[in-house]
């Protein structure tokens, strides 16, 4: 059923918690109706918070690494009868520790979520926005996409193909009036770390950045249609930078001993 509003529209996917929670109230204060996805059952609380706020919000309960979860996604936006206006990919986890020890289930799940449904989401919901010549496209990268990433090694390496596709599709549509703006946070104080078994590292133990704070750049930077933004604090957003001109392998050896197994500092 359509519904009636001056506002636009935005879908965000990962919108439970964390900075998709955030970057879906930013979409509400800023004049957008919102659909919602996630695929835990705090997707709920997360609509009644955010529609607290005005507008519309509709929550879907989805699993995105699969493609029955993004199908049923999808079939939810045309259910709305509404044009996209912005698309946020903001689905994603991560798993932590030694690349031979991790369970391959949950690798293979997280290139499915943070990979497959930025691809098929994306394909799906792009040529709309091409017709009418018009959208917003935002895709939740990391600022692991610029250096290796040991004992993050799979998830690394999703992160860099977000980054690479993401920066690929704005190419080729600089001509269509879509544009594509990867958001590439430091770590953020969500539950990123502790799902993706990180605790006991020194980045788990760490100060975060505020996920508002990192949203609030990502919107903006997604509605001024630039590249890219580094997410967070200026220290994280300087690491972001130096990462441009390291060696790889000095990057390597930097976040090895940030991600590995018990290297979180005692507390005193």
């Amino acid at each position: 059923m359509a519904t009636q509003s001056k506002r636009k529209f935005a879908v965000i996917t990962g919108a439970s918690s964390g900075i998709g929670f955030e970057l879906a109230k930013q979409c509400i204060e800023n004049g957008f109706d919102i659909l919602i996805c996630a695929e835990d059952d705090g997707i709920t609380d997360a609509a009644t918070r955010l529609g607290a706020g005005g507008g519309v919000c509709q929550a879907v309960r989805e699993n995105l690494a699969t493609k029955e979860g993004v199908r049923n996604l999808f079939a939810a936006i045309q259910s709305m009868q509404r044009p996209v206006d912005a698309l946020i990919l903001n689905a994603g986890v991560g798993v932590g520790g030694a690349f031979v020890t991790t369970d391959l289930e949950r690798e293979l799940d997280m290139v499915a979520l943070n990979c497959n449904h930025t691809i098929h989401l994306a394909k799906l919901v792009l040529p709309d926005l091409i017709k009418r010549g018009e959208g917003r496209l935002l895709m939740t990268g990391s600022v692991v996409s610029t250096a290796p990433s040991p004992y993050q090694a799979v998830y690394g390496a999703t992160k860099a193909f977000v980054m690479s596709f993401g920066e690929a599709l704005r190419y080729e549509l600089k001509d269509t009036g879509v544009t594509v703006t990867v958001l590439q946070p430091n770590a953020t104080e969500t539950n990123f770390f502790q799902r993706a078994d990180l605790m006991d590292t020194a980045v788990g133990q760490a100060d975060k950045d505020d996920p508002a704070v990192v949203a609030k750049q990502g919107f903006e930077a997604m509605m001024a249609g630039k590249d890219s933004v580094l997410g967070g604090s200026l220290k994280s957003r300087a690491q972001g930078l130096l990462n441009e001109v390291l060696p790889e392998t000095v990057k390597a050896a930097q976040i090895g001993k940030q991600s590995a197994p018990g290297s979180a500092k005692p507390k005193a």
